[in-house]
């Protein structure tokens, strides 16, 4: 027996059946079990979608043996004609090839006569919008007035090239494009009847490279499983699609979220040597970081089933949300504008670049530095001058000494990133020798992860012994680091402020045309 492709095989033969598209198949159900059925049916959407697989069904409800309603039997003689496409009364016509006037006429000769095997005469009508004007003009009266007997089942891609005069005399459905979640979910089922093994990423690939079709969907899965030798594995997916390894996808996240720009370019360049689709990696990178977003918004949202949550928590840790937002939003632009680059490659650094030499301004004031900056270890001197001199005659307790010995310590500290956002944002409360004991700032409660306090402590460690410990809790932290200098900044700006407001030509620009001084503008100098 020759093979049956998958797409044919698991056609659905009933509204039972129907794989999403909700909204059609409440309507039709509910018209065939009221008796209220249109003589013409419209049905719109992307390929492989089920336009005419919801039309077929239809045909069978319509002249199943026992009866018109929304659960054809699937036994009677009608229905197995109509599954095997030999139903006399079902007449199917692509369009695309019977263009004519002529054909049309022909098409519509019969009309009349009342159906030979079943209840209705069922014209079902493929890609409708390839008709020409004359014989839309041919179809339009016998579409307005058709005999009893006859259903008109009319199905495009192109909605918008049908005459208003044909879309006002049908029932309209646009059928929608399928979410990957909802088609991964079907390969699932059809595998584990068809008694093949596979990996959830795998089928997911498969999902998401269909792109809304079901039918695309099982194409892949029947290329797959001549591609895998019968086997559904993730290696083979991402090789028969071109699509890179999550863990490269993951590296590069990583040095995108160190700003670590000779890192990214490297990661690119070992990318290249496996010639991937830049427009999928990019895809890729922009899943990856919803994902990640997804989990700094809710934390406790549960498992994914493509990334670890130790993974996501992670870069969720390294990345301010801010921008995070902002890396997505490049990338997606990125992928948009990748055609138009020299090349792919040159397109996809460019995009990831972009990415670090821009951030948003929430960011740059927590940071304190400019787009594109590393930020480099506060200069204690710096630090002593934002804070606020204690009296001479004021005698300074242990604790009140340990934070003023803190900023000094710091500038020491070979950190980096947001393992240094972790240390800036702490306030040394009390140090016994070698142990020491902080308080986390609430505002950066994020940062507090395993990791980045380890590198912390290995940090300490390599500055003060081997034997040094820490203890961090979360709380209100009055003096650390940053709030120093997000003070000592209060501070310029403000001076920058007022003296603009002395300056003369500000003055006199007030005077002569009444202007107005933005404070939101004003950016002190050094």
């Amino acid at each position: 027996m020759s093979y049956l492709v998958l797409a044919r095989k698991w056609r659905p033969r009933n509204f039972a059946e129907l794989v999403g598209q909700e909204h059609v198949r409440q309507a039709l159900v509910n018209g065939l079990d009221s008796g209220r059925i249109h003589h013409a049916f419209l049905f719109t959407g992307t390929r492989g979608v089920g336009k005419t697989t919801i039309a077929r069904i239809l045909a069978r409800a319509l002249n199943c043996e026992r009866g018109v309603g929304s659960s054809p039997c699937g036994e009677c003689g009608a229905c197995r004609e109509i599954d095997e496409g030999r139903f006399v009364d079902l007449i199917e016509v692509d369009a695309a090839s019977r263009t004519k006037v002529d054909d049309t006429r022909e098409l519509l000769e019969n009309v009349q006569y009342l159906p030979t095997r079943g209840r209705y005469k069922v014209y079902l009508i493929d890609e409708v919008h390839m008709l020409s004007a004359h014989s839309f003009n041919a179809l339009l009266k016998t579409l307005e007035e058709p005999p009893p007997h006859v259903k008109f089942l009319l199905a495009t891609t192109d909605p918008q090239k049908l005459p208003v005069t044909v879309l006002s005399r049908c029932l309209q459905f646009n059928l929608k494009r399928l979410p990957a979640s909802l088609i991964a979910g079907r390969l699932r089922q059809i595998l584990e009847a068809e008694g093949v093994a596979h990996e959830a990423p795998a089928v997911m690939l498969l999902a998401r490279a269909a792109d809304g079709s079901l039918r695309d969907a099982l194409s892949l899965l029947d290329q797959m499983l001549a591609f895998g030798a019968g086997r559904v594995t993730e290696a083979d997916a991402r090789a028969m699609l071109g699509t890179v390894d999550r863990p490269q996808v993951l590296r590069l996240a990583e040095c995108v979220a160190e700003r670590d720009a000779r890192a990214v370019i490297e990661a690119v360049a070992a990318l290249d040597e496996f010639a991937p689709d830049y427009g999928q990696l990019l895809d890729e990178m922009a899943a990856l970081l919803q994902k990640v977003a997804l989990h700094q918004a809710v934390p406790d949202l549960g498992e994914d089933e493509h990334w670890p949550t130790g993974q996501l928590t992670a870069l969720a840790a390294r990345m301010p949300a801010e921008d995070l937002q902002l890396a997505y939003q490049f990338a997606i632009l990125g992928r948009r504008d990748l055609e138009h680059a020299p090349d792919p490659r040159t397109g996809f650094e460019m995009t990831l670049l972009r990415i670090l030499a821009f951030r948003p301004a929430a960011a740059m004031g927590q940071a304190g530095l400019a787009p594109g900056e590393r930020q480099a270890p506060a200069e204690p001197a710096a630090a002593g001058r934002s804070a606020s001199p204690a009296p001479a005659t004021r005698t300074a307790s242990p604790a009140a000494n340990a934070t003023e010995d803190w900023p000094s310590l710091l500038a020491r500290l070979e950190l980096k990133g947001p393992a240094r956002q972790l240390a800036v944002n702490c306030q040394l409360v009390a140090r016994a020798g070698s142990h020491f004991r902080f308080v986390l700032d609430e505002r950066a409660g994020s940062l507090r992860t395993r990791q980045l306090e380890d590198r912390f402590l290995q940090a300490l460690r390599q500055l003060v012994g081997a034997d040094a410990t820490v203890e961090i809790e979360t709380g209100s932290a009055g003096d650390t680091p940053a709030r120093r200098d997000e003070q000592a900044r209060d501070e310029r700006l403000e001076a920058a402020r007022a003296a603009l407001e002395r300056d003369p030509a500000v003055l006199s620009l007030r005077e002569r045309f009444g202007a107005v001084l933005q404070p939101d503008s004003v950016k002190p100098v050094g």
